[in-house]
């Protein structure tokens, strides 16, 4: 498979989970989105020891991914949104710092999983250590004793995110894992852009008065750069030799993959005043009814789907047509997301099929099993790839070039509109 399929699989992968996740919210939602976006990656790249270690890895990317659901963006989207200049530019700065540093924490850990070999222990429990004491030395630092805010009021998390990323970087840079550090680059790049580039289309469909969820877009945006980011590290660099799957934590991963999170979603975003809500909105009249039928169907849903991906990975794990069997649990796991996305907001009791963003999500989820399955037989050849980082000019050029791109959206940005509804100015 050539590298530009497997960025774009990739790409669509994570953005369709990044697009679901907005209907949940909270970093186990976008936990959900890295696994996703991890395992296409795995699927597409073909290698056996890789899809065979595929639950550690996927669970390695939805940990990274999801770290940065913690961090506020909201106000940084009404900054955007300014008719100011340099309000508007501060807005899709920020945004890309939030988007740069979901992509480089989870790109990062993905890498690191992929860079373990026999002779290359990683000690994750030091690594996990460092980042969560330079994470709240970050915030402390840099909120509470310099105050420099970029959020105010609202939560200024992407602090302690900033120092986690920074120790994982410094660990990746010290312990010589380049191959990671890349993927965590290329991925910071792709989730930046993604996160600036999306709000800005959100910002100009807003401003156009055409009735779609673009928030649901720019959700999509930063997860489609992210991923094709994250594509373009792994496709580009150099890996280890193979490594046979531990089996005892191939399982226990699995289970966390496949079953906690998802049940931490449904306690989330199922319970009783959520579900309530939504049979208001969609007017219920027996809304107790309701509420029990919904949640014991998304139980029912998760049980069943759980017991069918065990299943399909039993065979994975006995070597038996490995990748289609992971096409398989690929495809029940990312079917499930989308089945709880759509009860979640009432999709099947909606009349706008065509004008609702969800019904985009049936597209391109059998768009990417098709592709995956398509090209089950190939694999991609790691040939010349890179072992070393790339010199101080090439990145510097990069910065310059992002640079520009962010000042020239904020720039159209701030004349392509009137004040428009949600609009904060930071300074």
């Amino acid at each position: 498979m050539s590298k530009w399929l497997i960025m774009l699989i990739t790409g669509l992968t994570l953005g369709l989970g990044w697009a679901i996740r907005g209907h949940f919210g909270h970093w186990w939602g976008a936990s959900w989105a890295g696994g996703m976006g991890a395992l296409a990656l795995l699927l597409a790249v073909g290698r056996n020891d890789w899809i065979k270690r595929a639950p550690v890895l996927a669970l390695l990317a939805a940990i990274g991914w999801g770290v940065g659901g913690i961090m506020s963006y909201g106000i940084l989207v009404g900054y955007c949104r300014s008719t100011e200049f340099f309000n508007s530019a501060y807005g899709y700065a920020a945004l890309f710092v939030v988007g740069g540093l979901y992509g480089f924490i989870g790109g990062g850990l993905f890498g690191l999983g992929l860079s373990t070999d026999s002779r290359k222990k990683i000690d994750w429990m030091r690594l996990l250590l460092e980042m969560f004491v330079v994470g709240y030395l970050a915030y402390w630092f840099i909120i509470v004793e310099m105050e420099w805010l970029m959020t105010p009021p609202r939560d200024e998390s992407w602090a302690m995110c900033f120092g986690a990323a920074s120790s994982l970087g410094w660990f990746l840079y010290r312990n010589g894992n380049i191959s990671a550090l890349r993927v965590a680059l290329f991925s910071a790049i792709g989730g930046g852009v993604g996160f600036s580039l999306g709000n800005f289309l959100q910002t100009l469909g807003a401003a156009s008065g055409l009735s779609y969820n673009w928030w649901n877009v720019m959700e999509f945006t930063l997860g489609l750069l992210g991923g094709i980011g994250m594509a373009y590290g792994v496709v580009s660099s150099s890996w280890a030799e193979k490594i046979e799957a531990n089996r005892r934590i191939n399982w226990s991963t699995l289970a966390i993959l496949v079953f906690v999170i998802p049940a931490i979603n449904i306690f989330q975003s199922f319970d009783i005043k959520k579900v309530t809500q939504l049979a208001e909105r969609l007017v219920i009249s027996d809304k107790l009814q309701f509420v029990n039928a919904i949640q014991i169907q998304v139980w029912l849903i998760l049980i069943l789907f759980t017991i069918l991906t065990f299943y399909t990975w039993k065979k994975v794990k006995d070597g038996k047509g490995a990748k289609i069997f992971g096409i398989i649990s690929f495809a029940l796991y990312s079917l499930l997301y989308n089945i709880f996305s759509n009860i979640r907001t009432g999709y099947y009791y909606s009349e706008s099929f065509l004008g609702n963003s969800v019904t985009v999500y049936w597209v391109l989820l059998p768009t990417i099993i098709v592709l995956l399955y398509l090209k089950r037989d190939s694999k991609f050849e790691f040939n010349a790839q890179s072992t070393e980082l790339e010199s101080w000019k090439y990145w510097a050029s990069i910065t310059v070039v992002l640079v520009f791109v962010i000042f020239l959206m904020a720039l159209v940005s701030s004349v392509s509109h009137v004040a428009m509804p949600g609009s904060h100015n930071r300074f």
